[in-house]
């Protein structure tokens, strides 16, 4: 059985000019907003973490704590690796030692491009800087059972936060289409 690794990149975050250091930016209301919604929907769809690894900075932490609030995890560990310009060697030498404990969905929360960068790690062996994450977007890789996981991992799962989002608005459209007929 492989391990599931979902990069979940925090939601819309405060300006940077309204604060003294970047790590310090929260999320916006409508990122807060925004955010519920999308763990929402990772529910509905039955996914769940056995742990939620988040970046210190407080946007990352805040998006790890409302997908715990919305039941994806019931832990939260911060990771100061997957703050920006985090090295993918440290969270590597971590994974072995969180693989022995037979889990098999992780989820990983932190920025872009660091985020994107590790999953075209993975999967093709080096950075290409192609894959690109949207704010509260997900991506998901499966991680090979055996063997270094560089370049020998599949992505099964990019979606953008308006597509996970993007029922809401359907249902709203088809229920007024369906008012007119």
């Amino acid at each position: 059985m492989s391990i599931n690794v979902y990069f979940i990149r925090h939601g819309i975050a405060a300006d940077a000019e309204n604060y003294p250091t970047d790590a310090e930016r929260p999320l916006t209301e409508t990122g807060d907003r925004k955010t519920h919604k999308i763990a929402q929907k990772l529910k509905q769809l039955g996914i769940h973490f056995n742990l939620i690894l988040t970046s210190p900075l407080v946007r990352a932490y805040q998006t790890a704590k409302i997908l715990q609030e919305n039941k994806l995890s019931s832990k939260v560990e911060e990771f100061l690796p997957l703050a920006p310009d985090g090295d993918i060697n440290i969270w590597l030498k971590w994974l072995k030692t969180w693989q022995t404990e037979e889990k098999r969905e992780l989820a990983i929360v932190g920025h872009q491009p660091d985020l994107a960068n590790w999953a075209e790690i993975l999967i093709w062996g080096e950075a290409r800087q192609v894959l690109i994450l949207k704010k509260a977007g997900v991506i998901g890789i499966s991680l090979p059972e055996v063997g270094s996981p560089v370049g020998n991992s599949q992505m099964f799962w990019l979606t953008p936060p308006k597509f996970l989002l993007k029922e809401e608005g359907r249902s709203k459209k088809e229920e007024v289409r369906r008012k007119k007929e």
